[in-house]
């Protein structure tokens, strides 16, 4: 392809108009750049994501984009995908690229990481700080990536936790939509059963801070002992 382009300067240089050589420079300079795009084959970038993606997601589409057509890169040999630090192959991401032989260069690539599985949708709107079980909870099909997050998949995981935020009708619920909601507040009387091997021995005490069912919480025995332990629904399980 570059043959006409070097003709047509040996001809310039043998006495043809000057304005020829600018042309077949530019059009030559060109030609470098476009042949300096690697071809990024399409299929070892989903089989890299697919493993990649955590087991038991869902089922798996890759969609391969294509690289900025303004880079030039260095010829290479061979070039191995990697996963850049800080992302999530998950959704509207990218891949990084790394030449491994003839070059140095290192690109990201953009990839659509579509995931589909069954999870808990919400069948009607619900507001933030009410509590997301019910009967109009269903598991069904949904495209799990169309958001961040860890889908909720049993509903056994939503026992005890609210809403942070608002979630829509039709709209999977996510690990991140939930919190345990707080069944003892700062200062609230709490019954205290320190267990030990072989002995238990219950008192009455104050906690610190708020906390839901499950949580750790930090409470003041009428000593003024300062304990941790975990919640159980108004008593603190201590094991010493």
């Amino acid at each position: 392809m570059a043959e006409p382009i070097r003709t047509a300067l040996i001809r310039t240089v043998s006495g043809r108009p000057v304005r020829h050589l600018a042309v077949a420079l530019a059009l030559l300079a060109v030609h470098a750049v476009a042949a300096a795009q690697p071809t990024v084959a399409p299929e070892p970038i989903r089989a890299f994501v697919e493993r990649h993606v955590p087991a038991g997601s869902g089922r798996v589409e890759v969609q391969v984009g294509t690289l900025d057509p303004r880079l030039q890169l260095a010829p290479c040999g061979r070039a191995e995908p990697y996963q850049v630090a800080g992302t999530r192959l998950w959704g509207r991401t990218v891949v990084g690229l790394r030449c491994m032989e003839g070059a140095t260069w290192s690109v990201t690539l953009p990839v659509n990481v579509i995931v589909r599985g069954r999870a808990l949708v919400a069948g009607e709107a619900r507001v933030a700080g009410s509590s997301p079980a019910g009967a109009s909870l269903r598991i069904e099909e949904a495209e799990l990536s169309r958001e961040p997050g860890t889908p909720v998949t049993d509903p056994a995981q939503l026992v005890g936790r609210s809403l942070i935020r608002p979630v829509a009708a039709g709209q999977v619920l996510r690990l991140e939509h939930l919190r345990i909601a707080q069944t003892v507040a700062a200062g609230d009387p709490v019954r205290i059963q320190m267990v030990g091997q072989g002995f238990m021995i219950q008192a009455d005490g104050q906690a610190l801070a708020g906390a839901g069912d499950g949580q750790t919480i930090r409470v003041r025995t009428e000593s003024g002992r300062i304990l941790a332990g975990t919640l159980r629904g108004r008593t603190v399980e201590v094991r010493i």
